[in-house]
């Protein structure tokens, strides 16, 4: 990975390789954390962060499940992001919150562990690569599960929930495939092992619901608004595996892919096995809101620098009236 110069961890800004945690930290044993994957976009009124505040808040309810009191509030940590960004001096970047329990005891029970926070950035291109954002990546169904209800939170951003998503990964990896789709517990499709997962049926926009296990992503909501928004008709309903076989477009979405189009599932090509129409539609407009291309109608952005960016909004209105 690509490093940058500052993490900021428990209020202060600290070098990157000062941000260091004791081996016998509860969290590296148990995976007591709750974290967020988050990105910032280069705009035309400066780097603009994509729906923070709707992650810092999924972060607080994800520490609530955990019984994890964050030392910090969402406003503190919404003006910690903004500093962290501003310290590396990037525009374009991931962001990795992360609430965890620290030094203290080891044991099961984390409760007199203190809780740690860090927030640090880098950048980082397309998760899948550059070309599968046109030509599409190849999938395997896991033979891994997805956590089953009442097992783990799904709907928690935790820790522990990624070492199911990383058995699946790693299966498709030396399988020769660039991502795997778990199924629920009861055979249906459930999500990617970072993503949500959509498929397109004449016409139609269809996505599993939050009971198939799958994690309430953020980037899918905003799918699912744009979707709406451009007048597709969008369906959370339960999807069996051929659903996947005979779909017209599948694709995956997330922070770390964006929206990445499938173009097989099982070896079995999907539609014309690239990039459908509605799928890039729905990528042109996701890409065109997070870059700052048209008007941010649903108050997605937040931008690092405000005032700076009002007044580079002021100059191109002058300049357009001009």
């Amino acid at each position: 990975m690509q490093e940058t110069e500052k993490i900021w961890m428990n209020g202060e800004l600290v070098p990157w390789a000062d941000a260091k945690v004791h081996v016998l930290s509860h969290a590296m044993h148990y995976g007591s954390g709750v974290f967020e994957g988050i990105r910032a976009y280069a705009t035309d009124r400066g780097p603009a962060v994509f729906r923070l505040m709707d992650h810092l808040r999924r972060l607080e309810r994800s520490s609530e499940v955990y019984f994890m009191q964050l030392p910090y509030g969402i406003e503190e940590l919404r003006q910690a992001t903004h500093d962290v960004i501003a310290a590396n001096g990037i525009e374009t970047c991931y962001v990795r919150p992360l609430a965890f329990r620290g030094y203290g005891e080891l044991g099961i029970n984390p409760l007199n562990c203190p809780v740690d926070v860090i927030i640090a950035v880098w950048p980082w291109g397309a998760y899948l690569g550059e070309e599968a954002l046109e030509h599409g990546v190849r999938v395997m169904t896991s033979s891994w599960r997805r956590i089953g209800p009442n097992t783990l939170p799904a709907t928690a951003k935790s820790s522990a929930n990624y070492a199911n998503s990383g058995l699946s990964k790693m299966e498709a990896i030396t399988d020769g495939y660039s991502e795997a789709i778990a199924l629920d517990v009861y055979g249906n499709i459930s999500e990617g092992s970072g993503q949500n997962i959509f498929l397109v049926r004449d016409k139609v926009v269809h996505t599993p619901p939050i009971a198939s296990s799958i994690l309430g992503g953020i980037t899918r909501d905003s799918v699912m608004t744009l979707a709406r928004d451009l007048g597709f008709t969008v369906q959370e309903t339960v999807l069996p595996r051929e659903s996947l076989y005979v779909a017209d477009e599948v694709f995956v979405v997330g922070t770390a892919a964006e929206v990445t189009p499938v173009r097989s599932v099982d070896k079995i090509t999907i539609g014309a096995g690239r990039r459908g129409p509605i799928t890039e539609a729905l990528q042109s407009a996701f890409f065109d809101v997070i870059n700052g291309k048209v008007p941010d109608v649903h108050g997605w952005l937040t931008y690092v620098y405000p005032e700076e960016a009002s007044l580079r909004s002021a100059d191109k209105t002058v300049g357009a009236r001009s």
